[in-house]
């Protein structure tokens, strides 16, 4: 029975979202200044980088508790729409209305045009409760992944203060974030961090050109700020993922987008499940790279479809670096 209850606390996960919303996605034939432009019907999908990878990981048969603040009409909808996609979730009040973002579509030229609105600001005291929330879960969650970017007003070490209490509890931690919120959280031992290019470069301050370049700076982060591994996103041109002693270089497979929303959640929702199965790095990365390249097939906001994940498989390439 004890060992039952520890093999549940290890494959147990909690997301973190301190800016969540809902996504509104729709289309119109032509983008013109000054004209009426009449719509599609809209698609509304719960959003937010730690909701993203908890639906991405329901998709794949695993459960994910959802953490995340919400406020206002729009954050019962959120909640709402969490629920029916069969997600548990710990929402914390806040009095501010939780934001929306919305995605159009110009069906002329597949271009897509993507608005994202601010959040409400969060006080000491409600990120605190998100914080709070958090370290109650009971059982214990063997991953904890902190994603998404931070609303006004939170502390920039708030992915920090949860990497500490996932520390504390013994579960591995996974952040997707950006800027000083992404420094701030290598102050505590992380099992997985995944930034794309851009984010990577202003974290490192070197040169990160080349493959090599990239191997190098990933390892020598790595040793400096105690990470288990670095998986880094090179948009249509796949993955890198780094290890202390290893290297794997995954390639995606040449598709024509929809969308991108989303990707880089389906990508680390995917990862996620591989490795929390105990499966090896190169198959978490192959089947990552191919969620990611998956997503982009979805319309809206729709995130990677599992049917598209399976079918894109055997077109990822994988080499040992």
């Amino acid at each position: 029975m004890a060992q039952n209850q520890q093999r549940q606390a290890e494959s147990s996960i909690a997301t973190l979202t301190a800016n969540p919303a809902i996504d509104i996605s729709t289309s119109v034939e032509r983008i013109a200044p000054f004209h009426k432009l009449r719509c599609t019907e809209a698609r509304r999908d719960p959003g937010g980088g730690g909701i993203n990878v908890a639906r991405v990981l329901r998709r794949f048969g695993l459960d994910a508790k959802a953490i995340f603040p919400s406020g206002g009409s729009v954050g019962q909808l959120l909640q709402q729409l969490v629920k029916e996609e069969g997600i548990e979730s710990l929402s914390t009040p806040i009095p501010g209305e939780t934001r929306e973002d919305f995605t159009v579509t110009e069906q002329a030229s597949g271009g897509q045009f993507r608005f994202v609105l601010p959040g409400p600001a969060l006080s000491e005291e409600e990120c605190q409760a998100l914080l709070d929330a958090l370290d109650r879960l009971e059982p214990r969650p063997g991953f904890v992944v902190a994603s998404g970017s931070l609303p006004a007003g939170a502390p920039i070490d708030l992915f920090a203060r949860a990497a500490g209490i996932a520390a504390a509890n013994g579960a591995k931690m996974v952040i997707d974030t950006s800027g000083p919120a992404l420094a701030a959280a290598l102050s505590h031992p992380l099992y997985l961090v995944k930034p794309n290019l851009r984010e990577f470069r202003e974290l490192v301050q070197a040169p990160v050109d080349t493959e090599a370049q990239r191997v190098k700076a990933a390892r020598e982060l790595i040793e400096a700020k105690n990470i288990g591994m670095i998986a880094l996103t090179l948009a249509d041109e796949g993955a890198l993922l780094v290890t202390r002693k290893e290297a794997w270089r995954g390639r995606a497979p040449k598709v024509k987008p929809v969308s991108t929303v989303g990707a880089g959640d389906s990508f680390l929702g995917a990862m996620i499940s591989r490795l929390i199965l105990g499966r090896s790095h190169e198959d978490a990365l192959r089947f990552a790279v191919a969620a990611g390249t998956a997503a982009l097939l979805s319309p809206g906001t729709d995130l990677c479809r599992p049917e598209d994940v399976d079918r894109l498989l055997p077109q990822v390439s994988i080499e040992a670096l």
